[in-house]
């Protein structure tokens, strides 16, 4: 059976984040994992627009964010992996939530203007991507490329 990997997503108020969720998206189905994304419905709706044919995220992988929390907190589904998009206070919040609810290996993509004030927040152990990104999502996409993909792999090997 697969790996799943869960993309948890807020609000898209900074361009970056639908960009690199379908890139981070793309990356973890090539690599062989199933991939779901959870998000708010603006954020699901960008990505379906985005990926209009499925290929990467198809909409049976999508589920609004709260019951998506729902289903983690009652032990009805959980994942291997979980990418939590943080770029404010309530990012903050779903990743520690994800944390006490989960037993994923924890990836914070932390980005915008606050990127580093909210990465010295976390006070627990997970995977910290960080980068002032809000428009250009190169940064993010090296890092992702030299860290998680990298980590992905041989954490699904070594379980």
């Amino acid at each position: 059976m697969a790996k799943k990997a869960l993309l948890l997503l807020g609000c898209p108020e900074l361009p970056v984040q639908n960009s690199i969720a379908a890139y981070l998206a793309s990356l973890l189905k090539d690599a062989g994992l199933s991939v779901f994304v959870a998000g708010t419905d603006a954020a699901l709706r960008l990505l379906e627009v985005s990926d209009t044919k499925g290929y990467y995220i198809g909409t049976e992988s999508m589920i609004e964010l709260d019951k998506c929390i729902e289903y983690l907190a009652e032990k009805r589904v959980d994942y291997d992996f979980c990418f939590v998009f943080v770029y404010n206070e309530q990012g903050l919040s779903y990743l520690t939530t994800i944390r006490s609810i989960s037993n994923a290996k924890l990836f914070a993509i932390i980005f915008g203007t606050d990127s580093e004030s909210l990465a010295g927040e976390i006070d627990f152990e997970c995977e910290k991507l960080v980068s002032r990104a809000v428009h250009n999502p190169m940064p993010l996409v090296e890092m992702i490329e030299d860290t998680v993909i990298k980590g992905v792999k041989r954490w699904a090997v070594s379980n």
